[in-house]
């Protein structure tokens, strides 16, 4: 469905991860996905999850407020399972924007218990290859390598949402 790259030492919960992605698609529409309260709901968040944009300034600078929550029966059983809560908030700022091209995020991650809150950065990169668009996602590690592990996870599996929607790319 894409074309997908992810590189990292043979620990990436240490290590920053690159994931790309080509698609059928206009760079204006991946950035769209990123910038805008629309294209940010309609994809972020893995399987079994949606998010409410509360605040989403594509400015740097600007706040992303969001709350993650959880929307799949099978998901919500697993999470009343674990005793975690069904929604949380989330909140974070774009650190960087060049438009069409380049854009950083800043999520804090004050949601895990018993670690201090800390700044988590994800980095995309965008270019434009005839009717197809390249997308380079780099996330930095976590603190706790288990973080880092399910920040691969969880990230991978909502790009699953972007391949459905734009389709096998040529490579």
């Amino acid at each position: 469905m894409s074309n997908e790259t992810t590189s990292g030492a043979t620990d990436t919960a240490r290590k920053k991860v690159v994931i790309e992605r080509t698609y059928r698609a206009r760079v204006e529409e991946l950035w769209e996905l990123w910038t805008t309260k629309a294209g940010f709901e309609s994809w972020w968040g893995p399987e079994g999850f949606r998010v409410e944009v509360h605040r989403l300034e594509a400015r740097v600078g600007g706040a992303l407020e969001y709350d993650m929550i959880a929307d799949a029966p099978d998901v919500i059983a697993a999470m009343q399972r674990l005793g975690q809560p069904l929604s949380h908030a989330t909140h974070g700022r774009f650190a960087e924007l060049v438009p069409c091209e380049r854009l950083k995020l800043v999520h804090v991650i004050d949601f895990i218990p018993g670690l201090e809150p800390y700044e988590h950065t994800i980095e995309v990169d965008f270019s434009a290859s005839g009717d197809h668009a390249r997308m380079v996602v780099t996330l930095h590690p976590h603190r706790e390598p288990q973080w880092t592990k399910s920040s691969i996870a969880g990230f991978t599996s909502q790009l699953g949402k972007l391949d459905r929607r734009f389709g096998a790319s040529a490579s």
